[in-house]
């Protein structure tokens, strides 16, 4: 029987006992683990226990279930830095092959609360712009971009599809001089719509991010409401002394 001296609920206790052997490579990515039976033979609790133990391991991304197979080690999350400074999201893969695939793209009116946002008038033309983001062809974000339409007037579907930084392309067919961007980070969770995208249930974790990035002018160029798949993803920072 699995000791508790600190009453944590028990399925947390089974939790953390398989994380352990993930992170020691006793269970590596991709490798099945033993079924919810064999874990609870192995750890003398019920099969509630285990089950909301694998539960907890799937909605952190240290597991995955695949339906009529069995429970799998996930691959280890993508490390995202957060710096200073403003990076595509290739860069901020790391070599990783990444790709942005365009679900929406139309040219709409700004609303009161867009308009607010990007310092322009209601109903100015504003390009938004819905992309999914993968990460060795993994969906890990839902990215949606609103650009006032006097920034780039000429800025098509095709531009934005692919590995290419949106940034780079405005700054080189636009003459957008970029100068630097306000970033928050929140905990949301996926709806509906979000959950089909990035492949994961209906209200997972994931990271909210809205961002502000501004020209030399000090204009807005662009605001964008990014969510991030939190099973699959871990941001880093860097610290000196």
């Amino acid at each position: 029987m699995v000791e508790n001296k600190e009453r944590i609920a028990l399925y947390t206790v089974i939790k953390l006992k398989i994380i352990e052997l993930i992170k020691t490579g006793k269970y590596k990515a991709d490798d099945q683990l033993p079924t919810e039976i064999e874990f609870c033979e192995k750890y003398n609790v019920s099969r509630t226990t285990v089950r909301l133990a694998l539960q907890q391991l799937e909605l952190e991304g240290f597991v995955k279930k695949i339906q009529g197979k069995g429970t799998f080690v996930s691959s280890e999350k993508i490390q995202t830095p957060i710096t200073q400074k403003i990076q595509s999201f290739s860069e901020q893969m790391k070599g990783r092959n990444a790709e942005s695939k365009v679900i929406e793209f139309e040219l709409i009116p700004a609303d009161e609360a867009i308009a607010h946002i990007l310092n322009i008038e209601e109903n100015d033309p504003v390009i938004k712009l819905v992309r999914i983001r993968f990460a060795e062809k993994e969906p890990l974000q839902y990215h949606t971009s609103y650009i006032p339409w006097k920034i780039a007037p000429g800025l098509s579907k095709e531009e934005c599809t692919g590995s290419g930084s949106l940034f780079e392309l405005l700054n080189t067919k636009y003459n957008v001089d970029i100068s630097e961007g306000i970033e928050s980070i929140e905990l949301t969770l996926t709806d509906e719509a979000v959950s089909n995208y990035l492949n994961v249930p209906l209200n997972s974790p994931a990271f909210l991010s809205e961002s502000k990035t501004f020209d030399k002018k000090n204009n807005i160029i662009e605001y964008a409401q990014i969510i991030t798949r939190g099973d699959r993803t871990k941001f880093m920072i860097k610290q000196t002394y």
